[in-house]
């Protein structure tokens, strides 16, 4: 009995003196938000911000997350200045976030080189690095559903349709006029590009951050230079003066057409009736006639649509962050069906790269017809997207065209010759068996 004793207490002992084993960690899904709701660029960066929380904060509240898994979010208000930029993601980063959205295309530019050091794709939604496109090159870079260089092919068959062909561009004459930054810049060679192939004339017309909220320059140039058409690449307090300036001078609004960066509500509504018929691309759908915004209106505000209102609720900017936070929980849905609870950025990297958005799943979601079902596969992270045209009626944006292809050929083999030019400046090879 002693030997008994003594044995039992000498077991207990090295039960206690024994390390526990650690407890499982919890599962978390963590997205960073770098938002801007100050400055010049905010009329674009607060409703963007305002969607993607609300996209969250919807799925924690209906579905208690994805796939079970509470989402973790966390805004650091970089004012769109890019240093400011890095440094947020540089803090956010030791949370182990699952995907980037620098809503920025210099922040994009200078996290590019980060992404697989960090493992943490980045998703610069229909913005950023066109060459990125090419995911044999870019692994960690996605900008579905289409890159700005398919934009701009778009916006030259919507004219040319307008005009009864596009042997009619032949004589045309197109000025672009554009932020002048990485953003305003990069579709510059594909507009050229299609103007030699068409016959129109392309002039430019550059605006310095500091003249946003000016450009009487810029529009004297071009009234002399008797524009037919005006294409703007603009954001921030720059697309509703340029629309102040293009009545003020005579030119007619409705042969002013914006980037889907320069067609929302912020853009249009405080020039009154002057922005009437004024056009722009979209990606999506606008207002709050989806499923999805009643969920919103329900699960986030208690239904008090005053609320949701002053949070930018339905409109084309609120909407797109939508589009971009449903691109982010999808992917990190495919990751944890496929590897379970705790998602790394690797897997969800994965998922963007077999992204597949139905029409049976946009249903499901709430938003079926709000935009057109597209797929990205290893090769090509820019995925088959459409646009479409929307103009302003004084009160609201009316789709005014159908959707357009752009001009997928041409612009393949531009984002192929500027991949590999992209990715030697930072040591990149392509990736064998990427189809």
């Amino acid at each position: 009995m002693k030997l008994q004793k003594i044995t039992l207490g000498l077991l207990a002992g090295a039960v206690l003196a024994a390390p526990m084993a650690a407890p499982p960690a919890s599962a978390e899904i963590f997205f960073p938000m770098l938002t801007y709701r100050t400055g010049p660029f905010a009329p674009g960066g607060t409703p963007i911000a305002n969607g993607f929380r609300d996209w969250y904060k919807l799925l924690n509240a209906r579905d208690g997350g994805i796939e079970g898994i509470k989402i973790q979010f966390e805004e650091c208000e970089f004012g769109y200045n890019t240093a400011k930029g890095v440094e947020c993601y540089e803090r956010l980063k030791s949370r182990n976030p699952l995907i980037i959205a620098p809503f920025s295309t210099g922040l994009t530019y200078k996290l590019v080189p980060k992404a697989p050091i960090d493992k943490i794709p980045i998703l610069s939604m229909g913005y950023g690095m066109s060459a990125a496109a090419d995911g044999r090159y870019f692994p960690w870079v996605f900008n579905f559903p289409m890159t700005y260089w398919s934009q701009a092919t778009g916006i030259i068959k919507y004219i040319g349709s307008e005009l009864g062909g596009m042997k009619k561009l032949k004589g045309q004459k197109i000025g672009f006029i554009y932020l002048e930054s990485s953003y305003g810049r990069e579709p510059i060679s594909i507009f050229k590009g299609l103007g030699k192939r068409f016959g129109y004339r392309l002039n430019t017309y550059s605006v310095p951050g500091k003249s946003m909220q000016d450009q009487r320059s810029q529009w004297r140039k071009i009234v002399r230079a008797r524009e037919d058409w005006m294409i703007m690449w603009g954001w921030g307090a720059m697309n509703p003066t340029a629309i102040q300036r293009a009545s003020e001078v005579g030119f007619p609004v409705n042969k002013f057409i914006g980037v889907w960066w320069s067609g929302s509500e912020a853009d249009v509504v405080p020039n009154g009736k002057a922005a009437i018929g004024y056009r722009a691309t979209t990606l999506h759908g606008t207002g709050t006639d989806f499923p999805v915004h009643l969920d919103i209106l329900k699960y986030v505000y208690n239904g008090n649509l005053t609320k949701a209102k002053k949070n930018n609720f339905g409109e084309v900017l609120y909407n797109r962050a939508l589009l971009n936070a449903l691109a982010h929980t999808e992917a990190t849905r495919y990751a944890i069906r496929k590897y379970g609870k705790n998602p790394t950025g690797s897997q969800v990297r994965e998922g963007l790269e077999n992204f597949n958005l139905t029409a049976a799943r946009l249903k499901k979601l709430g938003l079926e017809g709000f935009t057109r079902p597209f797929r990205v596969s290893c090769a090509n992270h820019e995925g088959n997207g459409q646009l479409r045209i929307q103009q302003w009626d004084g009160k609201k944006w009316n789709m005014v065209s159908g959707w357009i292809t752009p001009m997928r050929a041409l612009v393949r083999v531009e984002v192929e010759k500027a991949a590999i030019k992209e990715a030697a400046k930072f040591g990149y090879t392509k990736r064998a068996n990427c189809k």
